[in-house]
């Protein structure tokens, strides 16, 4: 996780690095592959990613599939969530999702997640000092690029300390 934290410091600032990390998003997650979800913009407390309104990502009636759309939410908050705490002390599994679609996503669409370092510290971290695990709810909206609010998920992540973690052996 150190190695994606400094490539996402990198990206913050270079156009090449944003590149440089799509790429390795792109492989190291190959579910989303076909899509092309990039992230195109890193702030502090947030980060925006998009999907284009391309062949592979259309529904029958070709707008963008709502399936995407949910995977596009659940991305861009378990993202934002890794570069917050490491993977290596961390797990974060998704337990639901929940969609709510407001207008056909006919253009691209964008998605922009924020959190704050503060909110981490207390509404995360504080609580697993004293909890096994915690359910943290994020509600996540997508717009196109007319600013037409597209859809709304609600990402609902178990993060639990990996020492708390029972593995079936």
């Amino acid at each position: 996780m150190d190695k994606l934290n400094s490539l996402v410091a990198k990206a913050k600032q270079s156009s090449f690095y944003m590149w440089v990390l799509n790429m390795v998003l792109l492989k190291t997650v190959p579910f989303n592959k076909p899509h092309a979800i990039k992230v195109i913009h890193i702030g502090d407390n947030e980060l925006t990613m998009r999907v284009k309104n391309t062949k592979p990502n259309q529904n029958h009636i070709r707008g963008i599939h709502a399936c995407l759309l949910a995977t596009l939410c659940e991305y861009v908050s378990g993202l934002s969530l890794l570069l917050h705490f490491s993977a290596k002390d961390y797990r974060i599994i998704l337990k639901t999702i929940h969609m709510t679609y407001h207008y056909q996503a006919k253009t691209a669409v964008y998605v922009t997640f924020k959190i704050t370092k503060e909110q981490i510290e207390n509404e995360i971290l504080g609580p697993l000092k004293t909890q096994d695990a915690i359910f943290k709810e994020f509600t996540v909206e997508v717009y196109d690029e007319d600013k037409n609010h597209i859809c709304t998920g609600l990402i609902n992540w178990q993060i639990k300390s990996w020492n708390k973690v029972k593995m079936k052996v």
